[in-house]
């Protein structure tokens, strides 16, 4: 029978409970503490120490996410940047060709619509560079989290580590992949009760992130398959305002992945100190002598 609380682990005790939420997980042997580096959550310690629960390439102790949590949440920044800047590059390009529309005597292709075509072009290749730095550094973030949740708790991984850099890589499979990695990150890095008892927390911050991210994949790949079909200038237009209208969503899914970056970061910290604190031996009193 399963925990009646965790609904995880094998039920131990009499009332439906595992030994890790009924608080009764045995001691290490002789008195053992877990080992505890001596700058606790940080870029000293991790991997190198030793193989953890997780089996091969997964430390004793996590490695501080809050270094590349920052440099993610500013290249994130930039991808707002450059979404506006490819929006505004684009509509202004879109107004030249509803120009066009209007009256088919104009010449788009004279210097005003060649500057507004190079700068939409300049935007785009602005956009492509920040999309690219982001999405390297957030994979190696992604990555530490998910080597951390093994350390916090392994149990709860429905994927293994190597799966928060490859499943962004699978056809298909990519679109629901990393999302069942995420879902272990938040639920090992989840602040346990004081009690050692489980606590949930609703992955409302979660969802939003993985849904903003499929729609705006979704519909860029529509809006640019739009616009490589488009001839007419109407085509061109109404294409310019479907990529536009991509761009700003794919604004918004960075907004909710600066939230889930910092949300999961937050609780790594957290889940973090309480296990350190667990497992520093109390300082012996002045005085007092070994048995």
């Amino acid at each position: 029978m399963l925990c009646t609380r965790c609904r995880i682990r094998t039920a131990v005790t009499d009332d439906g409970l595992c030994t890790f939420c009924s608080g009764t997980r045995p001691p290490l042997p002789d008195g053992a503490t877990a080992p505890v580096p001596a700058t606790g959550l940080g870029p000293g310690s991790g991997p190198g120490s030793g193989s953890g629960s997780g089996g091969w390439g997964v430390g004793t102790w996590p490695r501080s996410p809050v270094g590349l949590s920052r440099a993610v949440i500013a290249l994130l920044g930039c991808v707002i940047a450059s979404d506006l800047f490819v929006i505004g590059a684009g509509l202004h390009l879109r107004g030249l060709w509803e120009g066009l529309e209007a009256d088919e005597s104009l010449n788009i292709y004279t210097d005003p619509g060649l500057r507004a075509q190079e700068l939409y072009d300049l935007a785009g290749n602005v956009q492509t560079a920040a999309f690219l730095a982001t999405g390297v550094l957030f994979i190696i973030w992604f990555h530490r989290t998910r080597r951390n949740a093994e350390v916090f708790e392994s149990g709860v991984q429905r994927m293994g580590p190597g799966w928060a850099v490859g499943g962004w890589f699978v056809p298909i499979a990519n679109l629901w992949f990393p999302y069942r990695v995420a879902s272990g990150i938040w639920e090992a890095s989840v602040r346990l009760h004081p009690d050692g008892g489980w606590r949930t927390v609703p992955k409302t911050v979660l969802n939003l992130w993985w849904g903003g991210w499929i729609v705006s994949v979704l519909v860029s790949r529509i809006a640019v398959s739009q616009w490589n079909r488009a001839r007419e200038p109407e085509q061109i237009s109404d294409a310019a305002a479907l990529v536009a209208a991509a761009d700003a969503l794919d604004a918004v899914a960075a907004v909710l992945a600066i939230v889930f970056v910092r949300a999961v970061t937050r609780m790594q910290v957290e889940r973090a100190g309480v296990r350190q604190t667990a497992t520093v031996p109390a300082p012996a009193a002045p005085g007092s002598t070994a048995p």
